[in-house]
């Protein structure tokens, strides 16, 4: 597999944009090799694939697993288009609260390798297929999220009424869910 990969302003965040070939009969690609992801010191341990479709409009996030059921994401788009939002949630990081977005498009081809430690958010700009890999099993006991709209995160999400679920719109403000955890540990 033969891939570039563009660093990002937050460590252990990268986006991987994946050779192709295309020619009269379509396209192919590797969407993952553990020798070249090796070689690029990317993770290479996933235990778990997940698929959703999402219809154009739909936003999806933020979401998160805490310790010890942390998960890192490689996450993309088979077809359609998404804004994809990762929030850096390690209070130990130099880059806490601060996010990046990556437009994932299901003819660029592009990934995107979110660490553990990330709270992540989509939404579909287009309806959309949408794959991840997963570096731990999902524990329902372990999931979190931090609202969508959080002012103090200040996400520009590129759309004005997005379709939310009642689940999401009930998660907290950054602040909220940080307050409570440090509060938690008491």
């Amino acid at each position: 597999m033969q891939f570039r990969i563009r660093k990002t302003t937050i460590e252990g965040l990268v986006e991987i944009f994946p050779s192709f070939f295309e020619d009269e009969r379509g396209l192919f690609l590797e969407s993952f090799n553990i020798k070249s992801f090796e070689e690029a010191g990317l993770p290479t341990h996933f235990v778990q694939d997940n698929q959703s479709f999402s219809k154009k409009g739909v936003l999806r996030g933020l979401h998160f697993q805490e310790a010890p059921f942390a998960q890192g994401k490689l996450v993309r788009v088979v077809s359609g288009k998404v804004l994809d939002i990762a929030v850096d949630i390690r209070p130990e990081s130099p880059t806490f609260g601060k996010y990046e977005s990556f437009l994932l498009d299901g003819l660029q081809h592009n990934m995107v390798y979110i660490p553990e430690g990330f709270a992540h958010g989509f939404v579909a700009l287009e309806d959309t297929i949408f794959t991840y890999k997963c570096t731990h099993i999902y524990d329902k006991s372990a999931e979190r999220g931090i609202r969508w709209d959080d002012e103090q995160l200040g996400i520009d999400w590129g759309i004005s009424d997005p379709i939310i679920s009642g689940k999401d719109q009930l998660l907290p403000t950054f602040r909220e869910y940080f307050e409570a955890a440090t509060a938690a540990r008491r």
